[in-house]
């Protein structure tokens, strides 16, 4: 097999993983109001529902991007994938029955979202740096995981029981798992640091590029998690939609955010990645200013919608060509844990807050706006700061 060949199949491999842990971590968004209506749950507690896997799933990326740093991703991608079978099937067969048990089994659900900090370093290590940004951009396609869960969750458990959907998961990563374990390999060569967890994380954290990628990130791939994770209850009580149709409009956000990651490595890779990620963030503004206005959803709200997903996924893929681009090669797995957290916990936020905003004033135009003035700060930041820097870099 030549190289072109395995380098292929490395990132196709990745990529599965990375979908089907996602696939996993976002099992319960979909369930959310049906179990609103099962357990009487209030609006935060719903919001709090679907955010705990998120946080957690954000937080471990910080150390598993390190153990990446120093395992590989052949020991990583299994491991998440067999660790994250565990709170599936508790949620699918007894755990669905109090919001106390889902809340448990969400905290442990968030181990598939850390599959995020494995496959970055992994892939970034297999490809020459002027083709980074665009295999990173691929690999991050693999958030369309989501995606899988919005469109089957609902459906397999009316057409079977409520564990239904969390059984099969549990399948599919365990085939995963042995699959990733008997093919993957990591790349020749790849740097192996032989510092300590604890020095590697303080030397990652005093890196200029992982905080300003922290913020960016948190605002464009924490504004997609949010969405994807908050849209279906969003839509349903701003607009009454259906629970089928709500999951179904989510899923149309996410594939289109999917679709434009890679678009947002791939134009990384030819032009500056700071400028795309200002584009991109100046696009979000204005789509959270007109949805602040809750417009009719034809043409005008999904317009805002779909604009926001593709601005979203594509400052995600830059974000991310930017880190690949200029974290040190030996501190791309930790530089990528960190601001993989930082993504999560940007989405952490969001739904929570909706939640409150929604139960205090009975409607979701502050929260829009909100979203509008931290996308706003993350654009000037962008502009003022990475970007010139990055410039000051280019002309030396």
């Amino acid at each position: 097999m030549s190289t072109t060949q395995q380098r292929g199949l490395m990132l196709t491999l990745a990529t599965v993983g990375f979908a089907v842990n996602f696939w996993a971590w976002a099992l319960l968004s979909p369930l959310a109001v049906k179990f609103t209506a099962a357990l009487h749950l209030s609006s935060f507690q719903q919001a709090l529902l679907v955010a705990v896997p998120v946080v957690v799933g954000s937080v471990g990326r910080i150390p598993v991007g390190a153990l990446t740093d120093k395992f590989g991703g052949r020991v990583m991608f299994p491991l998440v994938s067999v660790a994250t079978i565990v709170p599936v099937l508790f949620l699918g067969l007894v755990g669905h029955g109090s919001l106390a048990a889902l809340l448990i089994g969400g905290f442990f659900l968030g181990i598939g979202g850390t599959a995020f900090a494995v496959g970055v370093p992994f892939v970034n290590a297999w490809f020459p740096p002027e083709k980074r940004g665009t295999a990173v951009g691929i690999f991050g396609a693999g958030m369309g995981g989501t995606a899988i869960s919005a469109l089957t969750t609902v459906k397999l458990v009316d057409a079977g029981t409520t564990a239904t959907p969390f059984v099969l998961t549990a399948i599919v990563l365990a085939v995963y798992a042995v699959v990733s374990y008997l093919v993957l390999r990591d790349a020749p060569g790849r740097p192996v640091p032989t510092a300590s967890l604890s020095e590697r994380l303080a030397s990652t954290l005093r890196l200029k590029i992982t905080w300003q990628a922290s913020a960016l990130y948190a605002v464009a791939f924490g504004g997609y998690v949010a969405f994807s994770v908050y849209l279906p209850s969003y839509l349903k009580t701003a607009y009454g939609l259906t629970q089928s149709d709500a999951a179904n409009r989510m899923a149309g956000f996410v594939v289109l955010a999917v679709i434009m990651r890679p678009v947002g490595g791939w134009l990384s890779d030819r032009v500056p990645a700071t400028r795309v990620l200002g584009y991109a963030l100046a696009v979000v503004v204005a789509g959270a200013v007109v949805q602040s206005f809750t417009p009719p959803l034809a043409p005008l709200g999904t317009l805002a919608f779909l604009a926001m997903a593709a601005a979203l996924g594509c400052g995600s893929g830059a974000t991310f060509a930017l880190v690949a681009q200029k974290a040190p090669a030996n501190q791309v797995g930790s530089v990528t844990g960190v601001v993989g957290a930082a993504g999560g916990l940007g989405g952490f936020v969001p739904p929570l807050v909706m939640g409150v905003i929604y139960g205090q004033f009975n409607d979701y135009a502050l929260g829009l706006v909100l979203l509008a003035l931290v996308a706003l700060a993350a654009l000037l930041l962008d502009i003022f700061s990475v970007g010139r820097r990055s410039d000051r870099t280019a002309r030396a």
